[in-house]
């Protein structure tokens, strides 16, 4: 079995939806070691050296921020790394798979 040509669309979406994945863990990571700086935040925020907005978007924004930014370099990637691995597969012969 020989891959010759990989769908970009497809390719684009599922890599999106890993990536998002990724984004929405890497986020989770984030929020938390957020919460390690929260006593730093809010005692600034009650000096009034922060506005108050700014102390929750750490934690909130990373899970809401990082999982969409992910997702869409994930679909750009993905389609170009389809349309990559399609270039060289029609100039090598593709990538030989042995199934049973």
């Amino acid at each position: 079995m020989v891959i010759r040509r990989i769908g970009v669309g497809s390719a684009a979406k599922v890599a999106a939806v890993l990536y998002a994945c990724i984004g929405l863990f890497v986020g989770a990571m984030f929020a938390l070691i957020s919460l390690a700086g929260a006593g730093f935040m809010a005692e600034a925020q009650r000096n009034g050296d922060l506005p108050a907005f700014i102390v929750p978007m750490f934690g909130v924004g990373a899970i809401i921020f990082l999982p969409i930014c992910y997702g869409i370099l994930g679909l750009c990637i993905g389609a170009v790394v389809a349309l990559i691995y399609n270039a060289a597969a029609g100039v090598t012969g593709g990538l030989e798979l042995d199934t049973q």
